[in-house]
């Protein structure tokens, strides 16, 4: 049997003896996928933009703890050789975790030049099983800051307590504003609401380089389809020009399909999909 990966992460098993021919499919065009990157850089990127309260190396894995707050805070970075033989590496990581009352993961990524599908592949023969599938999407900054009235938004360097009061994690704590604020440069973008209410809509992007990330978009469910996060996208990616930033980034579930018609729009592709995987 052939074990074949799709580019979004899935893994099919054909019959050897049906295979007529193959080819290693190549990246897609830059057309399609927004500007140009690795996914090297685009990995380092997105670490630096979500860091961990902790963290330790093992050969060229990172492992990642918050506390539990997000899986992305919260599990091992594979970015090369771990120094040891896979299920060596494998018990270092859960004897790790274990120690802090925390489950194993191991964040993977498939879909691009770089990627992990082999070590997918080894984490689902050892019983690993994955939980999270979302994908990391790229775009150009000018277009985004073109899309939306900003004059509404109000940006600010800390999530105070109304910004918390519309963000979809609820009783943020210490360690949760600490990963939130963690960056080279983040910004907080703020949609008033009715007075005493929390805000229509939220946002937050990290500047980092040429890149400019996006996440905790969210509105108010009364007030969606109104442009609102178009706006406070809008807002952010102005203030990211300014810092010298071009390009874009964002992570989206598969299956938030309102959040990706928005981006889509934006001029946002996918560029790789990337799973987290749990200990059994």
């Amino acid at each position: 049997m052939l074990l074949i990966t799709r580019r979004n992460g899935e893994r099919v098993r054909v019959a050897e003896a049906s295979l007529v021919a193959g080819k290693v499919v190549p990246a897609a065009p830059a057309r399609r996928r927004g500007p140009a990157a690795s996914y090297e850089e685009l990995a380092r990127v997105s670490a630096r933009s979500w860091q961990p309260v902790e963290s330790e190396r093992l050969g060229a894995w990172e492992l990642r703890a918050a506390s539990g707050f997000t899986r992305r805070a919260n599990s091992v970075l594979p970015a090369g050789d771990p120094g040891l033989p896979l299920d060596e590496a494998l018990t270092v990581v859960r004897r790790w975790y274990g120690e802090r009352g925390l489950p194993a993961y191991v964040q993977t990524a498939t879909g691009a030049e770089g990627t992990q599908e082999l070590l997918c592949a080894e984490l689902e023969e050892r019983g690993w099983t994955r939980e999270v599938t979302a994908e990391l999407w790229v775009g150009g900054l000018a277009p985004v800051a073109d899309q939306g009235d900003a004059g509404a938004v109000v940006l600010s360097r800390e999530a105070d307590e109304a910004w918390l009061a519309r963000y979809q994690r609820k009783g943020v704590s210490d360690v949760a504003l600490a990963v939130l604020g963690s960056g080279p440069s983040v910004w907080f973008a703020t949609v008033p609401g009715v007075e005493g209410e929390p805000p229509a809509a939220i946002g937050r992007c990290v500047v980092d380089g040429r890149w400019a990330g996006f996440g905790a978009v969210e509105v108010d469910p009364a007030q969606r389809r109104r442009g609102l996060a178009t706006a406070v996208m809008a807002a952010l990616a102005g203030r990211a020009l300014e810092e010298g930033a071009s390009a874009a980034w964002l992570q989206v579930e598969a299956d938030n399909s309102g959040a990706r018609a928005l981006y889509a729009g934006t001029g946002f592709a996918a560029h790789h999909s990337y799973h987290h995987y749990r200990s059994v």
